[in-house]
């Protein structure tokens, strides 16, 4: 990464502190919630490939989701939320997320209750995350890179196993191959640049 910037943590300071360090930009987010966010789980992208990070959290939580992002096109540029106690004089912990990626916005998940947070990239992704958890997410930072990813690593990503789609139709093949071979004289000359 160019350039990485750390923001938060919001929320208590209960639980162990974790944290996912830096990689390329977030592929997937798995929330487990329910009167707060019970856990988190990032798949990761480092350089074209998927990384999938420990669960932060604890095992309670009535519903769950999951958040697949078309990265490297889709790229997560702001998460905003709150955070307060469940339990009177107990610490704060995540109440609530919303996600926003350069192309829409997710969520809430949770409840919408207490100390509000939020933040925006300016022109960056968010490419980490880090806090603290145990019986639930207690706190939650983020690792912002204020790069995009480069045309390399877009191409990378798009050409990955193109060779397993081919199909056995002559026909389809040649209309596939006279793509992959345009699509790489644009690569050819991108890179050139």
């Amino acid at each position: 990464m160019d350039h990485t910037i750390l923001l938060g943590p919001w929320g208590g300071n209960g639980g162990d502190e974790w944290n996912d360090g830096v990689h390329t930009g977030v592929r997937e987010i798995t929330l487990v919630y329910g009167w707060c966010i019970d856990s988190i789980q990032i798949t990761y992208d480092n350089n074209g490939r998927p990384f999938l990070a420990k669960k932060h959290g604890g095992v309670g939580g009535s519903k769950s989701t999951q958040i697949k992002l078309q990265f490297p096109d889709e790229i997560l540029v702001s998460v905003s939320g709150h955070y307060c106690p469940v339990v009177y004089g107990g610490s704060s912990v995540i109440r609530s997320l919303t996600f926003k990626t350069n192309k829409r916005t997710i969520g809430p998940f949770g409840i919408e209750e207490g100390t509000p947070f939020n933040f925006l990239t300016n022109g960056g992704h968010i490419v980490g995350l880090f806090g603290r958890g145990g019986w639930f997410l207690d706190s939650l930072g983020f690792c912002l890179s204020s790069a995009k990813p480069n045309l390399f690593q877009r191409f990378n990503v798009m050409f990955k196993g193109l060779n397993h789609l081919a199909i056995k139709d002559g026909e389809h093949n040649k209309t596939k191959d006279s793509r992959v071979s345009s699509e790489l004289q644009i690569l050819y000359i991108a890179m050139s640049i």
